[in-house]
């Protein structure tokens, strides 16, 4: 086994450290500012808090090591983030980490960030990145792995940049073999007979088609916005008629046509309905409204008035008028909406409020338009026979898991007896904190925080193990730690705090030295920790 040296930069609860330790890594510190972060790593590594560096942005060195890690905070390139990249501030945190490297220069290191970071979008700051990395002396790959390929049953998407500062090792470095479905769903649910679930991989699929011998989907989607043998819809749940399913289907086959608007999918109006089928009446739209299935959605506004004493957001709302008119699937697909937070729907209600602008145009859409909530709080119930976990996130998600298996011959037959075995008794749940940490590779007796939301935002921000270690023991079969002795660590180490100069003269802006999370005492017990809440956006007003 290798003897190595590493720092753990943006350390979360420690995956990266599980894994290089697995593989013959000594940590000799850590950097991480999230209270309840600081507190699992400390508890599950035996950690004195003098080992954490503390806030990336104000050290100017870090002590001499061989191997660098980070997991560069990713909100700016996320798709479930604003998608604003480095006009979003917390972006910035790349300059910090690349400053450090170049500063202190280890013999190799592994960033990782999600998938965003690779998408084309995205191109010209991971240029950026990588042009710095090479300014910094060091030849680096750029790989987007899914864990569900290296030992884990999640589908989980990200980038991970691997350097050397010589060459020599860069092209001896290479990724061991994938393994897609080595360990699937039921091998991590408690209360599971795995055998009797486990399926063969002959078909490695991504999630979303992952199916069971049959070739029926091992998952049921409750949407109203899809559809499929295996999506429950609004009007599958609460009873209704065959002539309100067949409107909804209406809706559900035509919402997406470019005819009716410029969104992926847009409300139709009751002269649309009419126009696909002329016996469709107001009220019978306004009775699916009264049911919760369906929703008004005020379409286009005039434009009335702009006042002096408007705000900058409403004056901005309101020069998106074409011809006098604003059309909610221009302004609510505006960049510049989300530069500025606004909600548009909101926006416009409050504009007619004060008269400014009136709603001329009334559309209805189904009430449920946000894919990830799903219906009556339930996204998806994934079977036991499902090879694999959609990506754990920090927010939780509406999914569930049932620990019975279906057997049918038939489609129909496979809906029925979800529904009344599954579905109507309840008989399903969400993941557990240990489910959660096999998911990621986790030993399952990770210690972590008492509540699900604590619990969960650590480990849906943390890394796969399996995919680090796969990464690290490839960096360590390059030959590039040979011979080297045992690391003896020194305890209370000590660095060098200070503003964060400009990495690279080529380029004008400094690194943003204000962190987007708040500094604090990392010695308090969890019982004791509050959760902190979220900024409240505001009206436009």
């Amino acid at each position: 086994m290798a003897n190595f040296s590493f720092i753990d930069l943006f350390a979360g609860i420690g995956g990266f450290r599980l894994a290089l330790q697995s593989v013959g890594g000594t940590c000799i510190g850590f950097s991480e500012i999230a209270p309840d972060a600081i507190n699992t790593y400390c508890l599950n590594f035996k950690e004195d808090e003098s080992a954490n560096f503390g806030d990336i942005t104000k050290l100017k060195t870090l002590p001499d090591h061989d191997l660098m890690t980070a997991g560069v905070p990713c909100q700016s390139w996320s798709i479930a983030g604003k998608n604003l990249g480095f006009d979003d501030d917390r972006g910035q945190l790349w300059n910090d980490t690349l400053y450090l490297l170049n500063k202190v220069r280890p013999k190799a290191f592994i960033f990782e960030n999600v998938k965003g970071l690779a998408d084309p979008r995205n191109a010209k700051a991971l240029e950026y990145i990588l042009e710095r990395i090479k300014q910094a002396g060091y030849h680096a790959t750029v790989n987007v792995l899914n864990a569900y390929d290296y030992g884990v049953p999640q589908t989980r998407i990200r980038i991970y940049i691997v350097g050397f500062k010589e060459k020599k090792y860069l092209d001896k470095f290479i990724l061991a073999p994938t393994t897609p479905g080595c360990i699937q769903l039921s091998n991590v649910l408690d209360g599971c007979d795995a055998k009797e679930c486990r399926q063969s991989n002959e078909n490695n699929a991504r999630w979303s088609l992952s199916c069971n011998e049959k070739g029926f989907n091992d998952y049921f989607l409750f949407n109203d916005l899809r559809n499929g043998n295996t999506t429950i819809h609004s009007w599958d749940i609460q009873e209704t008629t065959e002539r309100q399913k067949n409107i909804c289907y209406l809706l559900l086959k035509n919402r997406r046509k470019d005819k009716y608007g410029n969104l992926d999918g847009n409300p139709l109006s009751l002269n649309h309905f009419q126009e696909l089928d002329p016996s469709i009446k107001k009220d019978e739209l306004e009775n699916l409204v009264e049911k919760g299935i369906l929703k008004r959605v005020s379409y286009l506004y005039k434009v009335y008035e702009i006042s002096d004493d408007l705000s900058d957001n409403a004056r901005w709302i309101l020069s998106q008028a074409k011809d006098g008119i604003i059309n909610f699937d221009t302004l609510k697909s505006s960049k510049e909406l989300k530069k500025r937070k606004l909600n548009a729907q909101d926006a416009l209600f409050a504009l007619a409020t004060i008269g400014a602008v009136k709603c001329i145009e009334e559309r209805y859409d189904f009430k449920n338009t946000k894919i990830s909530t799903g219906l009556a709080g339930v996204n998806r119930i994934f079977l036991p026979t499902c090879k694999i976990y959609p990506t754990l996130v920090a927010s939780d998600t509406n999914d569930y898991v049932t620990t019975e298996n279906i057997k049918a011959d038939s489609i129909e037959d496979f809906r029925t007896k979800f529904m009344e075995s599954i579905y109507r008794t309840g008989n399903y749940r969400q993941i557990s904190k240990q489910e959660a940490c096999r998911i990621q590779g986790f030993p399952a007796d990770y210690i972590l925080p008492p509540t699900r939301a604590r619990w969960m935002k650590l480990i849906g921000n943390s890394v796969a193990v399996p995919v680090v270690k796969m990464l690290a023991k490839a960096i360590v079969n390059t030959g590039i730690f040979e011979g080297q002795e045992k690391i003896t660590v020194r305890k209370k180490l000590q660095t060098i705090q200070s503003d964060l100069p400009s990495l690279f003269k080529d380029y004008g802006e400094n690194p943003v030295t204000k962190n987007f999370i708040v500094h604090d005492n990392s010695n308090i017990n969890y019982s004791k920790v509050n959760q902190k809440q979220e900024e409240s956006e505001g009206n436009i007003f």
